[in-house]
């Protein structure tokens, strides 16, 4: 079982925020908040692509499916192929039956629906950076 302290607790992440919704963008960068010393936010999946070039340190993306200019399934394919080991939560507002695995092939860790429940976002924080 998780303790809410050990959820809590600040990890100092570098984090980049992959969403062309403002509203969403607001609310992910709120939670994430507590857990980063910077957090980065790109409206493309060809800006995130780029950022990820120039910012080899980032540590967690959260990466919209469905974007302007380049989908996410593009962007994280793009950034797989010079960086294996960072994060990649896919955030998506479609809950179909087999988008959980096309977000997986495309090369993202793990899922996350939209709207964002808070609770959730922290158990993913506490996954992945414990």
């Amino acid at each position: 079982m998780v303790h809410e302290d050990e959820i809590n607790r600040p990890i100092n992440l570098k984090i980049l925020v992959a969403e062309d919704d403002e509203t969403s963008a607001l609310l992910i960068k709120l939670v994430l908040k507590r857990y980063s010393h910077t957090l980065l936010v790109a409206q493309t999946g060809a800006e995130a692509v780029e950022m990820c070039r120039h910012h080899s340190d980032i540590d967690l993306i959260f990466m919209d499916m469905k974007m302007p200019v380049m989908d996410g399934y593009e962007a994280t394919r793009q950034i797989r192929k010079f960086n294996k080991d960072i994060v990649i939560i896919a955030l998506t507002a479609h809950a179909l039956w087999g988008d959980r695995e096309m977000t997986l092939n495309s090369g993202c860790n793990d899922y996350f629906t939209k709207p964002i429940d808070v609770d959730e976002l922290k158990g993913l924080m506490q996954k992945y950076f414990s």
